[in-house]
């Protein structure tokens, strides 16, 4: 079994393009050994910045032979027809059979097709999988019509240990490599894997990306130790260093004392922006005065003049940063709010001071539902929450909105809940982001968050299977989670409503978050089913209430109890739609206890009153797991009904009596839920 080794040879590939590309080759050249009938044990692909590099093991030599077989006319056909189809298959009669089928006698050409040697398939399959990889971005270069993201400088392609002859745009391939542009000089002769790596890394190239990202983690945790401070926890910036260098070297600089008065977010931001370096904190999470930077290169220095060098450059970002923070300082917060007039939100929902005058209406009406949320507080939040985009600094780092406002505010004297709220209104940005739990913060957070909702559903740019342009499944996500994490007893649908939210839109939203909210505890290992089946009761809006129904239902249903009794449900339900269904009639009236004659009849109707009038008060109540342990109490009635009464008796009149006692066990159990949507 052969191996096969391909590596494309180019300027430096952006870190951001590199992982998507080296899963497209791997793809592609496997389906395309699929299609060709190579099988073949397992492939892997590496990449750094100037190369993109596939192995794949187990490979035979050639192609197994396949016997091809064509399906002609009829043996009586005439004759033109029979030597149309002799010329298309490329063979005579005598090389013909034929075969009784269902139609008659038929001509058959069979044919052996031998399979072409591995290296022959190669030289097509690699060029024609490097043509169907896509760029986010490509360009042409040079002379030549081709294209790729960066110009191309070689192609290594090598099938145990002899070159494949594949040929791509100008680039012929052979079988040797260059290693680090500038630590190493020659090329490097290859025939296997192995022989590859090896070279490689004796030439100053690390192949693998995951080996480039931990010695940047150790490099730097190792500096920052050195100096009694730690890194701030960046795994997209590792990835990314590691996408920018293939030898690397972490370096420690410092940074100057007269920048340390600017808020650490955008000393950090600036650094990993511009510069893509790594900030420092000290034991208490303050931004320390020393960043790690990530070279491709060692020096007879050990790096002190690329440090030096770098020191310079990060000196010139900062003291821009700093001009920003003395600028926006010379003005109070408030002063920028009518700045948002010229700033237009979206076409059809006005400008920035348009949203904003939405927003503080929805907080303060919002507040009545959150538990020590102050009114003055949250109309102040919510009238500076957008202030900030109009100032120098969140103009160069967008990504500050909301912690500069901060800044901003406790420097006008505002109070300390009003500058938090400001900083947490844009939260929770994802799953893994934390959610304010400030009364004032969260006001203003489902206030942002909503009017963007209705606004957005009311004009018809709804969410699609592949577009969500406004980000309103983040949206709904963080108005979830601001609702459940704090425990707030907010009615949807009302708040939806004074929003702004008319005709279909309330319901719309609601189902909506229905799928939302399906997808949030999914990720936390509860049932979608049982979500649906609460939703299916309709009319209910208050997330807490329906979180408190689901728990209690799926534990109920892990019971036994609740197992036996879903059994029984769908059991009653199944026989109700068949003979509904035949009859033309739905049986949903109360029993005639008259009719009944068997005491399992009369057990069943007594305990299904008993339990409806008693967990009456405990749905009412919201007592949910006291609703479901009192219909526990109709497993035995249940099960002892089914063991002895024939439900389809031939005397109708007590057939539809007891399809009625049916609908009687449906009704009941659909209170707590639509058990019709459970699984299992």
């Amino acid at each position: 079994m052969a191996e096969l080794l391909f590596e494309l040879l180019s300027e430096e590939i952006p870190a951001r393009m590199q992982a998507k590309a080296a899963a497209d080759l791997k793809r592609l050249v496997c389906d395309g050994l699929k299609e060709a009938r190579l099988d073949h044990d397992g492939a892997q692909t590496f990449v750094t910045p100037r190369r993109l590099a596939l192995v794949v093991d187990g490979l035979s030599a050639e192609q197994p032979d396949i016997s091809i077989e064509r399906k002609g006319p009829k043996v009586d056909a005439p004759e033109k027809a029979i030597q149309g189809f002799l010329k298309s298959a490329g063979v005579t009669l005598d090389e013909c059979e034929q075969r009784e089928t269902p139609k008659g006698m038929v001509w058959f050409a069979v044919s052996e097709e031998k399979g072409r040697p591995t290296a022959e398939v190669l030289a097509d399959l690699i060029p024609a999988a490097l043509e169907k990889l896509a760029w986010a971005k490509s360009m042409r270069w040079g002379e030549g019509r081709a294209r790729w993201v960066r110009p191309i400088h070689s192609l290594l392609c090598v099938l145990d240990g002899a070159v494949v002859p594949a040929r791509f745009h100008n680039c012929q391939a052979g079988a040797a490599t260059r290693g680090h542009p500038v630590l190493a000089d020659g090329d490097i002769a290859v025939k296997d894997f192995a022989q590859y790596r090896d070279g490689l890394r004796a030439a100053f190239v690390m192949l693998d990306a995951a080996e480039r990202s931990q010695v940047i983690r150790d490099g730097a945790a190792r500096l920052a130790a050195a100096e009694g401070v730690q890194i701030k926890p960046d795994d997209g910036l590792v990835a990314e260093n590691a996408g920018l260098v293939e030898w690397p070297v972490p370096l420690l600089g410092r940074i100057d004392a007269e920048f340390m008065d600017v808020p650490g977010e955008v000393l950090s931001s600036a650094m990993r922006k511009h510069q893509k370096y790594f900030s420092l904190e000290d034991k208490d999470g303050r931004l320390a005065p020393y960043f790690v930077m990530v070279a491709n290169i060692e020096t007879a220095d050990g790096g002190a003049a690329i440090t030096a060098g770098n020191e310079r450059v990060l000196r010139a970002r900062l003291s821009d940063a700093k001009f920003f923070w003395d600028q926006d300082r010379k003005h109070t917060l408030s002063s920028r709010t009518p700045a948002l007039k010229h700033v237009v939100f979206h076409a059809k929902l006005g400008t920035l001071d348009e949203k904003v005058d939405r927003i503080q209406a929805l907080a303060v009406e919002l507040s009545q539902y959150i538990p020590g949320a102050e009114r003055d507080r949250v109309r102040s939040a919510a009238r500076l929450c957008k202030a900030d985009l109009s100032t120098y600094m969140v103009g160069e780092f967008p990504d500050l909105q909301g912690i500069m406002g901060r800044y901003y505010a406790l420097q006008d004297g505002e109070a300390p809940e009003v500058a938090a709220a400001i900083a947490e209104h844009y939260a929770p940005l994802g799953p893994s982001d934390n959610c304010p739990s400030a009364p004032e913060s969260v006001a203003v957070a489902l206030a942002d968050k909503i009017d963007t909702l209705v606004g957005f559903f009311t004009i018809d740019e709804k969410p699609t299977g592949s577009r969500d342009p406004y980000a309103l499944r983040r949206a709904a996500l963080g108005v979830i989670r601001l609702i459940l994490e704090n425990g707030l007893r907010l009615p949807l649908r009302a708040v939806f409503e004074t929003a702004g939210g008319t005709g279909e839109t309330p319901q719309a939203l609601l189902d909506f978050f229905a799928d939302r909210l399906k997808v949030h505890l999914r990720e936390k290992g509860v049932r979608h089913d049982l979500v649906s089946a609460v939703f299916a009761l309709g009319g209910e809006d208050d997330l807490v209430r329906l979180m408190a129904r689901v728990d209690s239902l799926a534990g109920f249903l892990g019971s036994e109890d609740g197992e036996h009794l879903l059994t029984a449900y769908k059991r009653a339900a199944n026989i109700l739609r068949i003979e509904e269904k035949k009859d033309g009639q739905s049986y949903a009236g109360a029993p005639d206890t008259a009719r009944f004659n068997e005491d399992q009849e009369r057990a069943l109707h007594a305990a299904i009153l008993d339990v409806n009038q008693r967990s009456s008060d405990a749905l009412e109540g919201e007592s949910y797991e006291e609703a479901m342990a009192l219909m526990s109490n109709l497993r035995r009635p249940v099960d002892e009904f089914f063991d002895h009464v024939t439900v389809n008796a031939e005397d109708a009149a007590l057939r539809s009596n007891r399809l009625n006692l049916l609908s009687e066990i449906r009704d009941s159990l659909d209170r707590i839920a639509d058990f019709s949507k459970i699984e299992g």
